[in-house]
């Protein structure tokens, strides 16, 4: 890797000769402007507002403006005169735990490079022991022309340096947080450490910049001449009140069915699936009306009255077939009767065709 800063770290009377190399590279993908008529690239001129004309890079200096608009020219001579022990030095200023430091001071990351042999062994020394003490080093250091602040402590086997904020350029959140007294449920709380838990934790290696992919494939669907279909975009809900519980209880469920876990589902919840999330509606204060003993008593009344029924449907059963059974009993009382007489009717017919034989003869 190309160092951009060559200088010595200064640890008390130890001086240690280092490369500064850029620890972080940047993959966002940049844009040039063109013209929409001609597709011709639109560039910056830097032209004088005096006389109107283009100004070369060898022609530009430093002026700082005052109040009244006044330019006061600042040459790079001028700025070599000034005293600053840190040029080409990081000068470590103190050791402090690293809980100490605040992240909203983080700025750019470097690593720190041992400049030769001969740096070897102080560079080693230094590293082992912000090891074995558990503690950053505070330093200060100067690039690209201001005096900056920063932290040195030990990544795998190399010593690196994360560029700080003086903090005095940090803001205070004034105004920032919400407005009013906001009082969160024990409940929705257990349910926030839930997903918590569901979520745990994640291999930093394996997330990657989404926005940044579908770019790329974009830019090469557009080169080769493809249609390039919109992407369908979800409903953020923003703005809306929602039911806390619910979209925690959701949001636990989505997780654990993310992971792939089995009984993502709560028991008893039959289907097992999640339960929509509505907006809240404004109440007095008033918690939900629960059972009185009156309601349980008659509702243990209407219980007694359905079982007492049970059995008179029960007996009107037993009267139904018992007139079954004496019609059938009719029945084939009247199918007797009939055959009885139908026999004496055959043997009637008989005897008046024998009696008939004998007046012929």
């Amino acid at each position: 890797m190309r160092s951009i800063w060559n200088g010595a770290i200064s640890f008390g009377l130890v001086s240690i000769p280092i490369k500064l190399v850029n620890a972080t590279e940047n993959h966002s993908i940049h844009f040039r402007q063109i013209h929409l008529a001609d597709g011709g690239r639109i560039r910056y001129r830097k032209v004088c507002e005096l006389d109107e004309e283009e100004v070369q890079g060898g022609e530009i200096g430093k002026a700082y403006e005052d109040a009244d608009g006044t330019m006061i020219p600042i040459t790079d001579e001028d700025l070599a005169q000034l005293p600053l022990p840190t040029a080409k030095t990081i000068e470590i200023v103190a050791f402090v735990p690293a809980d100490q430091i605040d992240p909203l001071q983080m700025d750019a990351a470097y690593y720190l490079s041992a400049n030769g042999v001969p740096a070897a062994k102080p560079y080693t020394l230094l590293r082992e022991a912000l090891k074995r003490s558990n503690k950053v080093a505070v330093a200060k250091y100067a690039l690209r022309g201001r005096e900056r602040l920063g932290m040195l402590r030990v990544v795998d086997d190399v010593i690196a340096m994360h560029g700080l904020l003086w903090p005095d350029e940090i803001r205070a959140p004034e105004g920032v947080a919400p407005d009013g007294d906001v009082t969160v449920r024990d409940a929705e709380l257990d349910l926030a450490d839930a997903l918590m838990d569901t979520l745990g934790e994640v291999d930093m290696d394996s997330l990657h910049d989404d926005y940044r992919e579908a770019v790329e494939e974009l830019i090469a669907a557009k080169a080769s001449g493809e249609t390039v279909r919109p992407a369908e975009s979800g409903d953020a809900g923003g703005g809306k009140v929602i039911d806390l519980i619910a979209a925690l209880e959701n949001s636990v469920q989505a997780a654990k069915k993310s992971r792939g876990e089995e009984g993502a589902g709560a028991e008893g919840e039959g289907d097992g699936e999640m339960a929509d999330v509505h907006p809240i509606k404004k109440t007095s204060g008033k918690s939900s009306p629960q059972p009185t003993k009156k309601s349980t008593a008659a509702a243990k009344k209407s219980t007694a009255a359905a079982r007492k029924s049970t059995p008179k449907s029960t007996g009107a059963k037993k009267s139904t077939s018992t007139t079954k059974k004496s019609s059938a009993k009719k029945t084939a009382t009247k199918k007797q009767t009939s055959s009885s007489s139908g026999s004496g009717g055959g043997s009637g017919t008989k005897k008046t065709a024998s009696s008939r034989k004998r007046t012929s003869a």
